[in-house]
C-alpha cells in the first residue's frame, strides 16, 4: 500500500512539475513583447498581407502593343478578338518594332503582337498565316496570359475559316471536318487557376514553422540574457527532470499554436474564399504531428542560439530556401537530390506537401501516409535531440551548483 502511494506521489509530483513549467513558459511568452509579436501579430498579419496581394488570383488585362501591317478586315477582326479576351488588352498600336520595343522597355506594355502584311493574302490562298508574339519574359505570368489569349483566338478563327471553305456539308459536318479532335480544358482542384489558391496554403504552413523558430529562439535568448550564468534552464526544483522540462515547454507552445494554426488554416481561407476541399478532422490529424515536429525542431535549434538576434538570422537565411525545396514554387521532381535530403529533415517540407493534398485535392489521411509518417518520425527525432540537449544543460547546472 505504501509502495503504491509512493508511486502515485511521484506521478503527481512529476505532473505538477510539467504543469509548473508549462504555466511558467506561457507567462514568459506574454511577458516578452518581441515573442508576442512573432507568436500572434505575425501569424495574424502575414497571411492577410499575402492573401491581399494575390487576391485577384489570375493576371488579367495584360497591356500589349499591336503592330498590324496587314490592315485588312481579317487582321482587324483578329486584333478585336484578342482585345476582347479577359487576359489581354491592346493598350498601344505601333507602326514599327522600334517604337513597340521602347514601350516594353518602359514597362508600359509586356508584349508585342505582330501581324504581317501577307496575313489575309495567305488565308485567302488557303495557306497558313503567322502571327508573332514577342514577350517580356521577366514575368512568366504575363507570358502565360498572352499565349492563352492568342492561342484561343487563333483556334477559333482557324475553325471558322475552315468551316467557310467546306461547302456542301451540314453545319455539324463542317465542325467535325474543321476540328476533328476537340480539346477540352478541365482545371482539377484549382478551378480558377488562381495563384492565391495554389500558393497561400503552402505559405501558411511555412509561416507556422518559421514564427515558431523565431519565438522559441527569442525566448531561449531572453532566458540566457536574464540569467547571471547565461543558463537556458533556470535552477529551480521543478526544472530538474529533463523530460518534464521539455514536455512542459513543448506543451506551452502547443497550447498557443493550436489556436494560431486553426486561425491560419481555417479562418484566413474562409475570409478570402480560398478553396478548402479537405475534411476538418483530416486536417487536424495531419497538423498534429506537423505542430509537434515544428515545436521540437524549434526547441532543439534554440539550444544552440546564444542571443535574441540569432533566430532572426536563421529566419532570414532559411525562409526562401525552405519555400523552394518544399516542392511548391519549384516542382519536387526537379529539386536536386542534395536539397531533397536537406528538405526531408525540415518539418515544413512534409507539412506543405501533405496539407496541399488534403486542403486542395481532398486527400484522406491514408493518401498522405508518406508525409504523415515522416512528420511523426521527425517529432521523435527532434524530441530526442532536444531532450539530449536539455539533459546536458541541466547536468551542467548541477555541476555549477556543487
Amino acid at each position: 500500500m505504501e509502495k503504491k502511494q509512493s508511486i502515485m506521489s511521484k506521478i503527481a509530483g512529476r505532473l505538477e512539475s510539467i504543469y509548473y513549467v508549462t504555466a511558467d513558459e506561457i507567462r514568459n511568452v506574454f511577458r516578452d513583447t518581441g515573442v508576442m509579436i512573432f507568436f500572434f501579430v505575425v501569424p495574424l498579419a502575414y497571411p492577410l498581407l499575402y492573401t491581399f496581394i494575390y487576391n485577384n488570383e489570375t493576371v488579367r488585362e495584360v497591356p500589349v502593343v499591336l503592330i498590324d501591317n496587314a490592315s485588312t478586315p481579317q487582321s482587324r477582326d483578329f486584333a478585336r478578338r484578342v482585345d476582347g479576351t479577359p487576359d489581354v488588352r491592346i493598350a498601344y498600336r505601333a507602326t514599327d518594332m522600334d517604337h513597340a520595343r521602347e514601350l516594353l522597355a518602359r514597362k508600359e506594355a509586356y508584349g508585342i503582337i505582330y501581324i504581317p502584311s501577307d496575313f489575309s493574302r495567305n488565308i485567302g490562298l488557303g495557306g497558313q498565316s503567322h502571327v508573332s508574339l514577342y514577350c517580356d519574359m521577366s514575368s512568366l505570368l504575363f507570358y502565360k496570359a498572352m499565349l492563352v489569349a492568342l492561342t484561343d483566338v487563333s483556334l477559333e478563327m482557324g475553325a471558322e475559316i475552315e468551316q467557310h471553305n467546306l461547302h456542301g456539308l451540314t453545319e455539324r459536318q463542317q465542325e467535325t471536318a474543321s476540328m476533328p479532335i476537340e480539346n477540352e480544358w478541365v482545371a482539377l482542384f484549382n478551378p480558377q487557376s488562381g495563384f492565391a489558391s495554389f500558393l497561400i496554403p503552402a505559405i501558411l504552413i511555412i509561416i507556422i514553422q518559421q514564427t515558431l523558430l523565431l519565438g522559441v529562439g527569442m525566448l531561449a535568448g531572453t532566458s540566457r540574457q536574464n540569467n547571471a550564468l547565461h543558463r537556458l534552464v533556470p535552477k529551480l526544483p521543478h526544472y530538474n527532470g529533463t523530460f518534464r522540462v521539455v514536455l512542459g515547454k513543448g506543451l506551452a507552445y502547443f497550447i498557443i499554436y493550436v489556436v494560431v494554426t486553426m486561425y491560419m488554416v481555417e479562418a484566413v481561407p474562409s475570409i478570402f474564399s480560398i478553396p478548402k476541399i479537405g475534411l476538418a478532422w483530416t486536417k487536424v490529424l495531419f497538423l498534429l504531428p506537423f505542430l509537434t515536429a515544428s515545436i521540437f525542431f524549434a526547441m532543439f535549434l534554440s539550444t544552440v542560439m546564444k542571443g535574441r538576434e540569432s533566430p532572426m538570422l536563421v529566419f532570414v537565411f532559411t525562409s526562401v530556401p525552405i519555400l523552394f525545396i518544399s516542392g511548391v514554387s519549384w516542382p519536387e521532381a526537379a529539386v536536386p537530390d542534395f536539397w531533397k535530403w536537406i528538405g526531408w529533415v525540415i518539418p515544413s517540407t512534409h507539412g506543405v506537401q501533405g496539407f496541399i493534398k488534403i486542403n486542395t485535392m481532398g486527400a484522406s489521411i491514408y493518401e498522405v501516409t508518406r508525409e504523415y509518417i515522416a512528420l511523426w518520425v521527425l517529432t521523435g527525432i527532434y524530441m530526442t535531440l532536444t531532450c539530449m540537449a536539455y539533459r546536458r544543460i541541466i547536468r551542467k547546472n548541477r555541476l555549477q551548483s556543487t
